[in-house]
């Protein structure tokens, strides 16, 4: 299977997690655009029960200019979207969408080195946050 996520596991509760993972984001340079809290739209669209998670939709203005100037369908792919899903009471895991794996889309030439650029940078970020969330 191809890993197309990065990945922290850390040890503190899911909300606490949360929080941190908000202001790891914001350290690293991104806003949160969108936020869907998943157990609480499939309970009220399925009626079943799911583990706490949430898919922050984390955005860099920056990056994304960047981006939408090489090549404005990469719109689509926006923003980047991080995970914090509970584990148990005390573990959960968070998991923002590599943008490497975005690369098998980037075209050739110019358009495609720029958003090369833009997905080395956007990982470096993410990395970043996610290990500070692990060593804190």
């Amino acid at each position: 299977m191809t890993k197309y996520t990065l990945e922290a596991t850390v040890r503190r509760p899911y909300d606490e997690t949360v929080e941190a993972v908000r202001a790891e984001l914001s350290a690293a340079g991104f806003g949160i655009l969108t936020e869907i809290d998943l157990k609480a739209t499939l309970k009220a669209k399925l009626d079943v029960d799911v583990t706490p998670q949430v898919i922050l939709g984390a955005c860099r203005p920056q990056l994304a200019h960047q981006a939408l100037e090489a090549d404005p369908s990469i719109a689509a792919l926006l923003p980047c979207n991080v995970v914090v899903r509970a584990v148990d009471d005390t573990t959960t895991v968070v998991e923002a969408f590599d943008p490497d794996a975005m690369m098998s889309l980037a075209g050739q030439g110019q358009a495609g080195d720029t958003l090369r650029t833009v997905a080395t940078d956007a990982r470096q970020r993410l990395t970043a946050a996610l290990a500070a969330l692990e060593s804190n």
